[in-house]
């Protein structure tokens, strides 16, 4: 069995990579007749001469390899035929930029399996970058809220080596009293969590955050019973919010007096009620300076990301009267971080925790016997044709 890693083809370039020099000497030490062939890349964390130093074999052409490891999609000239493919393909949602993607695969022959839909026997996802998201995300709302008021500077996550260094960074940060508001209960929303533990952020329930002062900064952490309530006032039924979040409305307003910056973590359902409208944003009350939407719904549940920010320029303003884009930072608009790979900030780390997950609970049902049939749940294409679970992708393919 060969295994290839493909160097990362979509534009821009992540940096991320599915194994590490380590890993990969671990998986042909310990899966037997497994060899681990890797594609030279320039803009990898990981660098060919880490590859080397270990004995991976680096080599342009990976068409001698059976399994092929990606992160991010991969252009469509760069598939090679009748090949077993893992990564991110952003096609479950039929999102219409890789349309073209998945043709691509039912044309090739290639077994594509999603890292998104690996998934136990309750469809519970296993693996995924989420927590570094989360990490990331709020980081970058210190970073944010710290510019904005001009209370001290932090270096951006990117130019961090790693995640030591950038915790070293967070010594700079010295928060006053605010209040923070963390949403979401999930992988992100304990990245999150994480990175104001590192600074020492004392967490608060939702009620002290509605009727105490404190002299430190602090943060909550809201589920969506907190913010939600049956628009026909009865009882909260959580079963009933995720099988019918229509029936629902948002209660998040009673939070926007007290909160100074918003880190927004939870996954949201299109069907379910945004946090607060455009029209409640241009009430005097509102007192939300920064937002980290980490989800980065365009549009979505909070409704001044209305574009994606980029790594290099993480931040735009939103005036909330006029409704408009405007720089950063300014006085009267309210600072948005809206970055859509946020993992890639951290890549080194990000890759690591990413590729133990992967050879923990993926690589022995892929290369030893998917007895529980995950890489078959997970599996998109097949025989040049949709798997049963995707028939639902068949217009979407449609020529």
């Amino acid at each position: 069995m060969k295994i290839g890693i493909i160097r990362e083809g979509k534009i821009p370039h992540d940096k991320r990579v599915a194994f590490t020099p380590d890993q990969c000497v671990y998986i042909q030490n310990n899966f037997k007749g497994v060899e681990v062939f890797v594609q030279p890349s320039e803009w990898r964390s990981y660098k060919d001469q880490e590859y080397l130093v270990k004995g991976i074999t680096i080599q342009e052409d990976l068409s001698n390899c059976d399994i092929l490891f990606g992160v991010k999609q991969v252009p469509k000239d760069d598939l090679i035929p009748n090949k077993k493919y893992l990564f991110f393909s952003h096609t479950i949602k039929k999102q219409p930029h890789n349309k073209t993607l998945l043709q691509s695969c039912l044309k090739n022959n290639i077994q594509l399996i999603d890292y998104e839909c690996l998934t136990d026997a309750t469809f519970h996802r296993i693996i995924g970058f989420g927590y570094y998201a989360g990490l990331v995300g709020a980081y970058n709302g210190v970073l944010g809220y710290g510019k904005k008021y001009q209370l001290f500077n932090l270096k951006s996550a990117h130019l961090c080596h790693d995640k030591n260094e950038l915790r070293h960074e967070l010594k700079k940060a010295h928060l006053p009293n605010i209040k923070i508001i963390i949403t979401g209960n999930g992988r992100v929303a304990n990245g999150a969590i994480e990175l104001l533990g590192m600074l020492g952020v004392r967490r608060i329930t939702a009620y002290e955050f509605l009727n105490f002062s404190f002299m430190e900064a602090t943060y909550v952490q809201l589920h969506s019973n907190n913010y939600n309530e049956k628009t026909d006032g009865s009882a909260w039924d959580t079963n009933e919010f995720y099988q019918y979040p229509e029936r629902f409305s948002s209660s998040f307003g009673k939070y926007t007096k007290y909160c100074d910056l918003l880190i927004h973590c939870s996954f949201w359902n299109p069907n379910a009620p945004i946090l607060f409208t455009k029209k409640e944003m241009h009430s005097p009350d509102f007192r939300i300076g920064v937002i980290a939407d980490i989800t980065c719904d365009i549009n979505g549940s909070i409704p001044s990301t209305t574009k994606a920010s980029s790594i290099e320029n993480k931040f735009y303003g939103y005036d909330p009267v006029t409704e408009t884009i405007e720089e950063p930072f300014s006085n009267h608009t309210i600072a948005v971080m809206a970055v859509d790979n946020l993992p890639c900030e951290l890549p080194r780390n990000a890759s690591e925790d990413f590729g133990k997950e992967l050879i923990e609970k993926i690589l022995p049902s892929l290369l030893v016997h998917d007895k529980d049939g995950m890489i078959e749940r997970a599996t998109i294409t097949k025989n040049n044709e949709l798997m049963p679970r995707f028939m639902y992708l068949s217009d979407y393919v449609a020529e």
